[in-house]
């Protein structure tokens, strides 16, 4: 499975130490390419319609995590959700099945690269009760087009 990784300018650094530091993974890079200022909506909408297209999971990073990962969340069958810690990134595959994890450019570089590793190879637990919330999510989704 491929994993696919966007930011701003912000977090340009720390895609860049991710990319490097993450074995056995095949990474696609969709941006931004340098520390220029850029508007994270952009990489973030890319970023989504790539994972939706390719059923594969994302990385998303900007400043603070929380306006790239609200941008994902506006394409169409994306749960992206911005995460602080190791056990959060786990919990946010196994509980809601989200296939894009939102950080914090500031967060430490090798806990990105443990959070990143721990989403990667955890699965969505499927229980009946998990499913179902995410159904309801996918229905709501479905009947006011978003």
């Amino acid at each position: 499975m491929k994993l696919a990784i966007a930011c701003d300018y912000k977090g340009y650094e720390l895609k860049k130490y991710i990319i490097k530091h993450i074995k056995g993974i095949e990474i696609v890079d969709l941006g931004c390419d340098s520390s220029d200022l850029v508007d994270y909506p952009k990489y973030a909408f890319k970023l989504g319609e790539y994972v939706v297209k390719n059923k594969c999971l994302g990385i998303a990073i900007c400043g603070t995590g929380i306006g790239i990962s609200i941008a994902c969340n506006k394409v169409k069958g994306i749960r992206c959700a911005r995460v602080t810690s190791i056990k959060d990134a786990e919990k946010a595959r196994l509980i809601n099945d989200a296939n894009i994890l939102a950080f914090s450019s500031e967060i430490n570089p090798d806990r990105a690269i443990k959070m990143v590793a721990n989403f990667y190879e955890t699965e969505f637990s499927n229980l009946e009760r998990r499913a179902r919330r995410n159904s309801q999510i996918n229905e709501y989704e479905e009947k006011h087009n978003i």
